[in-house]
């Protein structure tokens, strides 16, 4: 039995997927009898370059098309002998195998100048032209500029930086695009209906997302899981082709993420890797719907203009995450997901960077001063004794209406900027990190100004609870009511300095450009690069 791909590639303009505006510009020439001595296709692999090549082909050189059409019978003797490549005047030629000026002269140029033998035009199609060499191009750039009036050339490439821009001036160029899953996956659905088979539509689905939007592979793989699975495909049987990824898990970790419920989230994640999926797959397929709905964010025709669609039973789950999620979260779940994927193989526990990324992301809107992280879980009955004691928590300002410390000076606040960061880690731990990529940079009367270079991490300093308590911990070290702003500036650049051994005892007030050479010495790291 033929493969797939090659047993239903298609016969028409109507079967071939996507390229709509490709199709529209060629059927119009056809149309109106205005055809071009000179094609190029480029794009991908896999999307239909030289399928649209053959139909054009058979299109011009049918016998009983009609002029109001565009489409090719398939039933004349042309049509016929095209489709099994006996036709004399459809020339394929593959330009991997035939880079050289004598091939091009031989194929190209000689064959050129002979006339068709029962058909309207001779056709080149050229596949993979950007590997012809410098003198093979050369020789064909001549016959491009003066070509018979018999002949069309259709080149077809999946390199078009490689072609150099003489021969791209002479043709016209077509760009293919990926093919989306909707349309991927009305295709395997004509496959599986004509091949008598029964599989589910999430099998599909899963088979085109898997493909990438080359429509090739998404034939093959179907092809094994056929060949696997008889007249009826389960979930198992397509488990064995295709790497397995739970999409709804994907949307149940997204949902439990904004609701910060850590517990749940991370037991989400051990029960894929108990039941044996792949983490790396989950992750990966994880980032691709968080992008998914980001770009939507941005605009909702972002997504469908880059081919971002997962199928409609996955799509319905999706937009209901959409109006949940902020942008800044969803760039923030980006980061993380991506410092997960690149954490996961190196690790000795393999689900450790998620759960660690997950507990992040929980906390990452700070709960409340003294209100305990959200579990959804129902205390045990047997009260479980546990040696742990939570950090204290910074207390609220006992008189906010003092006056404001006349003797405070920005200097002073520099200087004891690294005591700050100390106090804020009980508090709250990923606060303190964050403190650190920003510039404490003007004090103006008790309005202490605090610069960053990420709006998230301003956004996230000027929520109430953070705010609040940060303000707090400023009055016990200065004595002072400061009042904290922030700002964003994106061309903020930190200085980073190499601190020197001191002794344990010395104490160097802390000059504005040497923050981070102070944070060093508190916590006792080291520059590294």
């Amino acid at each position: 039995m033929p493969t797939l791909y090659r047993q239903y590639r298609p016969q028409n303009f109507e079967e071939i997927l996507g390229q709509n505006y490709i199709k529209t510009i060629i059927q119009n020439e056809i149309l109106t009898n205005k055809i071009a001595h000179a094609y190029l296709f480029c794009g991908p692999r896999a999307v239909g370059k030289t399928t649209m090549a053959r139909v054009l082909a058979k299109a011009v050189n049918c016998l009983q098309r009609k002029p109001n059409e565009f489409e090719p019978c398939n039933k004349c003797e042309n049509c016929l002998n095209i489709n099994n490549g006996r036709n004399l005047d459809i020339i394929e030629i593959d330009a991997a195998s035939n880079t050289g000026v004598d091939n091009v002269r031989e194929n190209v140029i000689s064959s050129s100048r002979i006339g068709s033998n029962s058909n309207k035009y001779k056709v080149f199609i050229i596949d993979e032209v950007h590997m012809l060499s410098i003198n093979a191009f050369n020789a064909l750039l001549k016959v491009l500029e003066e070509p018979p009036l018999h002949v069309i050339f259709i080149l077809c490439t999946t390199e078009i930086h490689k072609v150099p821009s003489t021969i791209i001036s002479r043709c016209q160029r077509f760009d293919f695009k990926r093919i989306s899953v909707v349309d991927m996956v009305k295709k395997l659905e004509k496959i599986v209906k004509m091949e008598g088979i029964k599989v589910e539509k999430g099998i599909l689905e899963a088979v085109a997302r898997q493909a990438d939007g080359y429509l090739r592979d998404a034939e093959s793989l179907l092809g094994q899981i056929i060949s696997i699975g008889g007249d009826t495909i389960t979930q198992e049987e397509a488990d064995l082709v295709i790497p397995r990824s739970d999409f709804n898990e994907i949307v149940s970790l997204l949902e439990y993420l904004t609701k910060k419920d850590t517990v749940k989230a991370i037991q989400l994640v051990n029960n894929l890797i108990d039941n044996g999926l792949s983490l790396k797959n989950f992750v990966a397929d994880l980032i691709q719907v968080v992008r998914k709905i980001m770009l939507a964010k941005v605009n909702p025709n972002l997504s469908e203009s880059l081919g971002l669609n997962f199928g409609e039973t996955l799509e319905m789950k999706i937009n209901t995450l959409t109006d949940t999620l902020t942008l800044s979260q969803l760039v923030r779940y980006l980061e993380k997901f991506n410092q997960v994927n690149n954490e996961l193989k190196n690790n000795f526990i393999i689900q450790l960077p998620l759960e660690l990324a997950i507990i992040d992301l929980c906390l990452g809107e700070a709960p409340a001063v003294n209100q305990p992280l959200k579990t959804n879980m129902t205390p045990p009955s047997t009260p479980v004794q546990n040696s742990y004691t939570a950090p204290k928590s910074v207390p609220p300002a006992p008189n906010r209406t003092v006056a404001m410390n006349s003797d405070v000076s920005l200097e002073q606040i520099l200087a004891k900027w690294s005591e700050d960061l100390v106090r804020v880690k009980p508090f709250n731990h990923s606060l303190s990190f964050v403190l650190q990529a920003c510039v404490v940079s003007q004090l103006d009367g008790n309005k202490l100004l605090l610069t960053f270079k990420y709006k998230f991490h301003k956004d996230r300093v000027s929520s109430p609870e953070i705010k609040v308590g940060l303000e707090n911990i400023l009055l016990e070290v200065y004595g002072a009511n400061l009042i904290i702003e922030a700002l964003v500036d994106e061309n903020l650049e930190l200085q980073t300095v190499v601190p020197e051994k001191i002794e344990t005892q010395a104490s160097e007030p802390l000059k504005p450009n040497n923050i981070i050479n102070n944070i060093l010495k508190t916590f006792g790291g080291e520059v590294v690069s």
